[in-house]
């Protein structure tokens, strides 16, 4: 219970101190695009399903040790899809971590399926 009361007491402190660095309107109206008409459209709904398949994979490794391996092949995919859908925001860092991504993920699924 200690554990859980530190990290949340991290992330709020963490949270709340960046937020206001940034403004907490200016948080708050990026969280708003979402519901906005246009958003949702190719680079923007590969990035979402991307997002939440690698959080799938995370957060049960970092909470509660357990590998979910299927996921990977999600990860797999979109990783790659996420790399060739964002021409327009073809970042370093982004193409990098992906790239990284599709490896890591190459190798769980390997390991599961060999």
């Amino acid at each position: 219970m200690f554990e859980i009361a530190i990290a949340l007491g991290l992330f709020i402190a963490l949270t709340t101190l960046v937020y206001a660095h940034v403004g907490f309107a200016n948080i708050m109206a990026s969280y708003r695009m979402w519901f906005q008409d246009g958003y949702w459209v190719n680079c923007n709904v590969v990035e979402a399903i991307a997002w939440i398949a690698k959080a799938a994979v995370i957060i049960p490794g970092l909470v509660w040790q357990k590998e979910i391996w299927q996921l990977h092949i999600i990860t797999l995919v979109t990783s790659a899809l996420l790399i060739w859908v964002s021409e327009r925001k073809l970042l370093p860092t982004m193409v990098a971590f992906n790239t990284l991504w599709i490896g890591l993920s190459s190798v769980v699924i390997a390991r599961n399926v060999l």
